[in-house]
């Protein structure tokens, strides 16, 4: 009886903990993408669109301009991480902020930053555009690793008389090879369902499954063709999300094996060349930034902040149905709303994910490692499958959610969830479990040592997800093109209204707009990137 009764308090208290976070990706995740899914299906006609030529010629480009970007991300980001990790010099923590600020930029942003450098956009511009998004993935992924790796085998094969780049190659490749598969599964997840670049960038001419599912459901109506493509693209997810989650498995258990000494110095010899490629991949990833800045206060007259000041205004011949000003603060709004809610899921689901895997037996940590693999399946699902799915579904809950200030909240928090947890979770996960057991020995309660203990040690952790997932939130733009009203856009979406619109006028307050997002996020990431004391969570 007394070996049962403290096991059963234990399911029951996990089986609490788990209501929250598994039942918002049910009503709000599984019911609305299954019933996209389940109408797509009617009459059979599903299998009539995979068999289209169209389909496939979709998911090759998506799969194509993916694989390239993430390429092109491992190779840039590799040389940032050996800097990050390896090196130090003045200016390196600077490097650790500034490298983060593209990660988090609004995709409308990136998209006229690329066309402020390309004019005509295209498949290049797709690709380096969503390489631009990842190049922080890559670098600071493998830093946390490369960081913490002995270098004595390094040394050992350097004393035998290999030259350091084959030492590298034969050593400490192969040792970073868990953060890097990880990384470059994320990056890929990351450019297979980008929306708002493609969409800027592509055009007409080139289109992925993303932007496609877009196009079939907002102007053409064609759930059958949508529904195909997102099994097409829910497939790619899981593979990638699988591969991921093993290569992360494989990169924790390399950090418990590995040194934690420090191994950062000062470089010599041709590492200074490996210094010189990532202050180039640096300034690299500056041009776009430097050339939306330079785009916004410039016009065919000269110098000018008329698309600043017309931000009080609704473009031409009212483009928009509010001014600029009040399209911010509809995003600061829904912002605010989204990441209090995600913040409340997440920080559960982390406490929830650590809980499951401390607890004895194998079933409780393959319910753990299924649960957080189905908590990240929201970042590869069409955003505009899951705001369609709202649509025809969420009159069946009571107050009827379609009408409700809380739908884009509701969407925008499902896709900050998935980063909150990735922030919050290592930091829970690191708490030695027997600081809680000295602290409850020594007399404390269960609320004293979560006072005491989890929380100091979490804070600067969950504020730093709080402020990640608010930037997100304030960008996010695919599933709030499709719900928000024209009467309460949201600035990105306002922003793409105004340069799908001809006019001088409107193209300089989209510059305008996108430049005032962009200074946001980058302050906001300074204060996060110092609240996490240079790391954010696994990115």
């Amino acid at each position: 009886m007394t070996s049962t009764r403290p096991l059963s308090r234990t399911g029951l208290g996990l089986a609490a903990l788990a209501v929250l976070p598994l039942g918002f990706l049910v009503v709000f995740f599984a019911w609305p993408v299954g019933a996209i899914l389940r109408l797509g299906f009617v009459d059979g006609e599903v299998l009539a669109a995979l068999a289209e030529g169209e389909t496939w010629r979709l998911a090759w480009f998506t799969v194509a301009q993916a694989a390239g970007s993430t390429l092109i991300a491992v190779v840039a980001g590799l040389p940032v991480a050996f800097l990050l990790a390896r090196v130090r010099l003045p200016g390196v923590a600077v490097v650790r902020t500034l490298v983060l600020v593209p990660f988090v930029l609004p995709t409308v942003v990136v998209g006229l930053a690329f066309r402020a450098l390309w004019t005509d956009g295209g498949w290049i511009s797709i690709v380096l555009a969503n390489a631009f998004f990842n190049v922080a993935v890559v670098g600071r992924t493998v830093a946390g690793l490369w960081a913490v790796l002995d270098t004595r085998a390094e040394d050992a094969a350097r004393a035998l008389g290999a030259s350091r780049w084959r030492a590298f190659r034969s050593v400490t490749l192969p040792a970073l090879m868990p953060a890097i598969t990880s990384a470059a599964a994320v990056v890929f997840l990351f450019c297979a369902t980008s929306f708002g670049v493609v969409l800027i960038l592509g055009g007409a001419r080139y289109r992925t499954l993303e932007t496609e599912i877009y196009l079939r459901t907002e102007n053409l109506l064609d759930l059958t063709g949508a529904a195909a493509l997102s099994l097409v693209q829910i497939a790619a997810v899981l593979a990638a999300l699988l591969l991921g989650a093993a290569a992360r498995k494989r990169r924790e258990s390399a950090l418990r094996l590995r040194s934690r000494r420090e191994t950062a110095r000062r470089p010599v010899g041709g590492e200074w060349a490996v210094v010189g490629a990532a202050v180039v991949v640096l300034g690299l990833l500056l041009t776009p930034i430097v050339a939306l800045l330079v785009r916004s206060v410039s016009t065919a007259d000269g110098w000018s902040l008329a698309g600043y000041r017309a931000l009080s205004s609704t473009g031409n011949d009212g483009t928009l149905q509010v001014s600029g000003w009040e399209a911010a603060l509809n995003s600061l709004r829904t912002a605010t709303d989204a990441t209090v809610l995600a913040m409340v899921i997440g920080v559960s689901a982390s406490v929830l994910l650590v809980a499951l895997r401390r607890a004895p037996g194998r079933l409780a940590r393959g319910v753990g490692e299924s649960m957080d693999a189905a908590l990240m399946l929201p970042l590869g699902v069409s955003a505009v499958t899951v705001g369609f799915g709202y649509l025809i579904t969420l009159d069946a809950l009571p107050g009827d959610l379609r009408r409700s200030p809380l739908l884009v909240p509701l969407a925008q928090a499902l896709v900050v969830i998935p980063l909150v947890i990735r922030t919050v979770l290592p930091v829970v996960r690191s708490i030695d479990d027997r600081l809680r057991q000295a602290a409850a020995t020594l007399g404390a309660s269960p609320a004293r040592v979560w006072r005491e203990i989890d929380v100091p040690l979490t804070f600067r952790a969950v504020v730093a997800a709080a402020g990640f997932g608010y930037v997100v939130a304030l960008g996010e733009f695919g599933a709030t093109s499709f719900l928000a009203r024209p009467q309460t856009p949201t600035l990105p979406v306002a922003i793409a209204a105004l340069i799908a619109r001809p006019g001088q006028l409107n193209n300089q307050m989209a510059y305008a707009a996108c430049a005032l997002l962009m200074l946001v996020t980058a302050a906001a990431v300074i204060v996060i990137d110092r609240l996490a004391s240079g790391r954010v969570g696994e990115f």
